[in-house]
């Protein structure tokens, strides 16, 4: 049915905001603020392209000091390493206990006296000691402090690196929730859920704010959209709002501070989307939390080291006092396990890390997806007319809010095309906030898309599980017939079935246990549906034994554990899985053959090349992702074991597609929120162009 309307419960916008009268500013523009794209001439393919190159800008939104390093890192420090402009937001002071001293294993200081004014002023020291030298090379940069006004009616701390003034810093300096699940109501948790009206702010002790405010649920909203606003971002980078629980324990296996900022997060930029139209696209990038340290390294060890280095220096490991600030020059409770509890070898995205939003329609038609201002985005490309394909279009976009990242698409018999996402419903109250399925199917083959259907979702009430459901992939019966599966809050497969009238069944339960990934699908040659999910050891397999007949498993294929990202491709009679070494990055592969009962899988083999990190795109025998310095690079299978790296940073995962003729396109989103394409030609695995933007400039 269609679907109605999201509710927000927001105030309008203020004005945007100001800057002291002593301040400095530096405002990111992004690369495009027209409305759309458009149409450009049908061009010659081998014609010279502009290569991309890293550009847009970014803000980030986190609750505490230290998130960025730990969880957006090293995408963090290679933006700034790309001289993109780039600005952070700390929702809270992250004072804690107040207690600025190292209580590890191995590093233990003498107790201090509790101060959370000055705790929260040694964090912050060690986050611009650490942003300089990420972006400078040089821990002892110097920042301008000042104070601007928040569109919430409060004020916040904003420092601007002199050396490199697009980097900024902004504190709203709110109150934290001083323990991490424990339910306290002086807390963004208690103020997003209305046990209490208005949540006071912690002022550091250096803080050129002088002045203490408190805000309504309202009015952090209002404060977090008047920053995008101001900045006016390409790409938004938060927490994960729906981060689940613990099955045993029922704790969050997040911060509480995590997952309550980044749904204020959210609230924010739906209320910037809506409200401010002189605006580049943007797209937005979810990171996961605390959970990191359950799973398998995703970083290889000279990146993870890297990493670790500037959580060191945000640590005050050495404890000298460079900063001359008598508060401290960083944060000594990192000082004791600066890697956190296994964080700092990990980054992984919460959503769009699937590989299947780049689909054909008929006749060599192609269409891209993503999620762009909080809507579904399209991207077309007819098919050959005559020695040369069609021209890239787009975006346009499906009616409709509240688009969560990502996509994944199903190509039905007759040529249409289905895309499916996930969406959030804020609502009015907290009990009303919801994620669900949806999926929108083209009138006709290459058509226009009818209206967003919901599939609701397998889960109870948001509390039980935090509404804590993966991206859905979808299987295509021969009559046209789809079947979504998605993994639900308790980590296990979950599937609705259309049947022959059209109509969606209930969720059905398909078992599984630990799954993390979202779960992937391919059709073998035989026409057998296959389901694969990574958990945190291995990869469980459920299979078709004939075409048509119900989906067997949960099979343990026996394949070691991997990064957790997955991706599948038909191959011969099989299925052909693609993800990474744990601790290295390094891209791997297997051959899964169904059949009666458990499926045949062959031995792992390696891409080798470069290490990186997410997703691994696949089209025919090319393969794409990111590399170990994080731009996306491609190799192809069965060549030597090299990567051509390009140089552009990227946001969510590649995806590609074999043409009927034998080329391939491969596609990633920049994080100047466009679409970027490369192209091979049927007599060899490399690139053809390099990569650049699908629509060119007008």
């Amino acid at each position: 049915m269609p679907i109605a309307r999201r509710r927000f419960l927001l105030a309008a916008l203020l004005p945007v905001l100001t800057v002291g009268a002593t301040g400095v500013l530096a405002v990111a523009t992004g690369q495009q603020t027209s409305a759309e794209a458009t149409a450009t001439p049908e061009r010659n393919p081998d014609a010279a392209v502009v290569a991309s190159t890293t550009s847009g800008s970014v803000v980030q939104v986190v609750a505490h000091p230290d998130d960025d390093l730990f969880f957006m890192n090293p995408d963090l420090s290679r933006s700034l390493t790309a001289g993109l402009a780039l600005t952070t937001v700390y929702l809270t002071s992250g004072e804690a206990d107040g207690r600025n001293e190292a209580n590890g294993s191995g590093l233990k200081d003498p107790e201090q006296p509790a101060d959370r004014a000055h705790y929260a002023e040694a964090r912050q020291n060690g986050i611009r000691a650490a942003y300089a030298e990420m972006a400078t090379g040089d821990r002892t940069g110097t920042w301008k402090r000042t104070v601007i006004s928040t569109a919430g009616g409060g004020r916040a701390e904003l420092d601007v690196l002199m050396a490199r003034p697009q980097v900024n810093l902004v504190w709203l300096q709110i109150r934290e929730a001083r323990n991490p699940t424990a339910e306290n109501p002086d807390s963004l948790r208690g103020l997003w859920n209305g046990k209490i009206p208005t949540l006071d702010a912690q002022l550091t002790s250096g803080t050129p704010v002088k002045q203490g405010y408190a805000y309504t649920k309202d009015q952090v909203v209002q404060s977090i959209a008047g920053l995008l606003a101001l900045y006016k971002p390409t790409t938004i980078r938060m927490q994960d709002p729906t981060p689940g629980r613990y099955h045993d324990t029922g704790k969050y296996t997040d911060h509480q501070d995590h997952m309550y900022g980044a749904r204020f997060v959210q609230a924010a930029t739906a209320a910037y989307a809506a409200q401010v139209t002189d605006r580049p696209r943007f797209s937005v990038q979810n990171y996961l939390g605390y959970h990191n340290g359950t799973l398998p390294h995703a970083l290889d060890p000279q990146t993870a080291e890297t990493k670790t280095g500037f959580l060191k220096t945000y640590a005050w490991l050495d404890h000298q006092n460079y900063c001359g600030s008598p508060s401290g020059c960083g944060d000594r409770k990192v000082a004791g396990s600066p890697t956190g509890r296994n964080w700092a070898q990990s980054l992984r995205y919460a959503r769009a890390d699937n590989t299947s939003w780049l689909v054909p329609g008929t006749g060599g038609r192609l269409y891209a997806f993503a999620a762009l201002d909080g809507q579904m985005a399209f991207w077309t490309r007819p098919g050959a007319n005559g020695p040369a394909v069609g021209a890239w279009t787009g975006p346009t976009f499906l009616p409709g809010t509240g688009i969560d990242p990502g996509a994944s698409t199903a190509r039905l018999p007759d040529g249409r095309v289905a895309v499916l996402a996930t969406r959030t419903v804020l609502g009015h109250g907290p009990a009303d906030y919801l994620r669900e399925i949806v999926y929108a199917v083209q009138a006709a083959p290459d058509g226009p898309f009818g209206p967003w259907q919901s599939l609701g979702t397998p889960e109870g009430a948001d509390d039980e599980g935090t509404s804590a459901i993966s991206a859905p992939a979808a299987a295509v019966a021969p009559d046209g017939r789809l079947t979504v599966y998605v993994r639900d809050s308790r980590r296990t497969l979950r599937a609705r079935e259309q049947q022959p009238d059209g109509v969606f069944g209930s969720w059905q339960r398909l078992g599984g246990e630990d799954l993390q990934s979202d779960p992937v699908t391919a059709v073998d040659a035989a026409g057998r549906h296959q389901v694969y999910a990574a958990t945190t050891k291995s990869v469980l397999a459920w299979t078709q034994p004939t075409p048509g007949a119900p989906l067997q498993g949960p099979f343990p294929t026996g394949l070691p554990a991997t990064t957790v990202p997955l991706s599948a491709a038909a191959e011969g009679t099989g299925v052909r899985l693609y993800f990474r070494r744990p601790d290295s990055g390094v891209v791997r592969t297997a051959l899964v053959t169904a059949g009666s009962g458990k499926p045949q899988v062959s031995s792992v083999t390696e891409a080798g090349g470069r290490a990186g990190y997410g997703a691994v795109g696949v089209a025919g025998r090319l393969l794409s992702g990111r590399a170990d310095t994080g731009t996306i690079g491609t190799t192809g299978l069965g060549g030597p074991p090299a990567w051509t790296e390009s140089q552009m940073l990227y946001a969510g995962a590649p995806a590609g597609v074999l043409e009927p003729a034998g080329s391939t396109t491969t596609a990633v989103l920049g994080l100047d929120a466009q679409l970027h394409i490369t192209t091979t030609t049927p007599a060899s695995p490399t690139p053809r162009t390099p990569w650049h933007r699908a629509v060119p400039r007008t």
